[in-house]
């Protein structure tokens, strides 16, 4: 993911324009995510429509140029540290726009976390939609990280549903999920945990076959230190292997959806 406003800050489209040709040479496709420019607890400003369309139209056209087709309007866009987490209308104006941004290309149109409300999200992210846009919002994204590390299935579930009593074409891709080692109280540092669920990760892409055709896993590196703050990590930041680093490699070697 990158932030909305990346044109206006050369360190950020440095470390974008390093990944891409990175993923380039490994003959790997990038799926770029729009995202905040701001972490801090409910601290970020919703861009306007007017400067979305001016700053990721920069981003789109720099990197279209470099070969990337897949986009994600905003991430996550339903969590409190999005400044979209209570403006699912702003969400859906964004939709518009990056579909005049990037005519062919592939969409997330939108992209929720398993959480409490994310139901009522969705509704009103689609009926914010005219009837064009609505068929065109075909395209969404899924952090099921509750469910996957909590071994269940309703999150995902009930998001599919709800997406789909909006656009009965709808598909899905898991934009980011993965075994959590460490994330305050609910879930204390432990790589051995983090990796039984990312077995489960695997087993929910295959129960949900036919309606998830993608998984990105987050992330490659772990804190510094290890186990500070949020810690999905599959390598310590050192590079050497975790537990989960085993099980993904297994998994995702064998893995057929």
């Amino acid at each position: 993911f990158i932030r909305w406003d990346a044109a206006r800050h050369p360190y950020a489209l440095r470390a974008a324009d390093a990944f891409v040709a990175v993923a380039r040479r490994a003959h790997a496709r990038v799926f770029i995510h729009v995202s905040t420019n701001d972490y801090r607890k409910r601290s970020a400003k919703l861009p306007s429509v007017r400067n979305y369309r001016k700053y990721v139209g920069k981003l789109v056209r720099r990197y279209r140029s470099k070969g990337v087709r897949e986009w994600g309007v905003w991430n996550e866009a339903n969590h409190y540290s999005e400044p979209t987490y209570k403006n699912p209308a702003r969400a859906a104006q964004y939709f518009h726009a990056m579909r005049g941004l990037c005519r062919g290309c592939t969409i997330v149109a939108l992209d929720v976390l398993d959480q409490r409300g994310t139901d009522s999200y969705i509704a009103r992210f689609y009926q914010a939609l005219s009837g064009a846009d609505r068929r065109a919002a075909r395209l969404v994204g899924i952090h099921n990280y509750g469910d996957t590390n909590r071994h269940r299935t309703t999150g995902t579930r009930s998001i599919i549903s709800a997406v789909r009593r909006h656009n009965r074409r709808s598909t899905f891709w898991f934009t980011e999920t993965g075994g959590i080692v460490k994330l305050g109280h609910s879930f204390p540092c432990s790589p051995s945990r983090a990796a039984r669920s990312l077995g489960f990760m695997f087993t929910l892409a295959s129960k949900f076959r036919r309606d998830v055709t993608r998984l990105y896993a987050y992330n490659w590196f772990g804190t510094t230190p290890s186990c500070h703050g949020f810690d999905s990590g599959l390598v310590n930041a050192n590079g050497s292997p975790r537990k989960g680093y085993r099980v993904f490699k297994s998994r995702a070697r064998a893995f057929a959806r």
